[in-house]
C-alpha cells in the first residue's frame, strides 16, 4: 500500500495493530478522523491518553477502575462472601448486564494456555487463593468460558482450594462449549449463573 504521506502511513500502521483491524480498515478510520474537526479528533486522543495514564486495577478484584477500589467492591450492597471468577473485564461487563449477580468478582487476567505460553504464575491466581483462605468466603463461582483452557484453569484453582471448606460452583452449561462469555446473550448468561452447579458435578460430565 503506497501512502502519499509518511504521517498517514505511521497512523495507519498504528491503527492496524488493533484487534480485527486490517490495513484497509485502518486507512478508512484514519482518513475519517483526518476529515473531522481537529477539536473532535483531539477529544478522542485526549480520552485515550487519559485512559492509559489514569486507569488502574482494583486492589481487591483486579477489575479496571478509576479508583483504588472499584465501584463493585466498594458497594456495601454487594455480597462480599460470593466471588465470581472471570477471565477479564469483558466478562465482568457481560455478567453485570444480566442483573442476576449481586456478589463481587475476581479477574484472573486470562486463562492457563501452554500453547500461548500463559502459565498460572502469569494470572491473578495467588491473590484469589489468599483471598479465599483469609476471608469469610461462602461460595466461589467459576465463570470462565467453556473451552479447554477455561476448564483447565478451573480445575487448577479447584485443586489449590482442595483443603478449603467452601462451596465451589460453576455456571450451568447453557453456554455452548467453546463460546466466550462476552458473546453470550444476557438471558442465557443470566440463567447460567442462576442455575449454577457444584464444580464436582461439572467434572463428571466431562468426557
Amino acid at each position: 500500500m503506497n501512502f502519499p504521506s509518511k504521517l498517514l502511513e505511521n497512523a495507519v500502521n498504528e491503527m492496524s495493530q488493533l484487534p480485527g483491524i486490517g490495513k484497509r480498515t485502518a486507512l478508512r478510520l484514519v482518513l475519517f478522523l483526518l476529515n473531522q474537526p481537529k477539536a473532535k479528533t483531539k477529544e478522542l486522543s485526549d480520552s485515550l491518553l487519559e485512559l492509559v495514564e489514569r486507569v488502574i486495577l482494583c486492589k481487591n478484584c483486579h477489575n479496571i477502575s478509576d479508583f483504588e477500589t472499584c465501584e463493585i467492591c466498594s458497594n456495601p450492597k454487594r455480597e462480599k462472601s460470593l466471588i465470581c471468577v472471570v477471565e477479564d473485564i469483558r466478562d465482568v461487563m457481560a455478567i453485570e448486564n444480566t442483573g442476576q449477580f449481586n456478589g463481587v468478582y475476581h479477574v484472573l487476567g486470562g486463562k492457563i494456555s501452554p500453547i500461548e505460553g500463559i502459565g498460572p504464575n502469569q494470572l491473578n491466581i495467588d491473590s484469589l487463593i489468599e483471598k479465599v483462605k483469609n476471608s469469610e468466603i461462602s461460595e466461589l463461582i467459576f465463570a470462565l468460558s467453556a473451552t479447554m483452557e477455561g476448564d483447565t484453569t478451573n480445575f487448577y484453582i479447584y485443586k489449590l482450594l482442595d483443603d478449603c471448606k467452601i462451596n465451589i460452583t460453576t455456571i450451568a452449561r447453557g453456554i455452548s462449549v467453546g463460546n466466550e462469555l462476552e458473546y453470550t446473550d444476557e438471558v442465557t448468561l443470566g440463567r447460567s449463573i442462576i442455575k449454577r452447579i457444584p464444580f464436582e458435578n461439572s467434572m463428571k460430565n466431562v468426557t
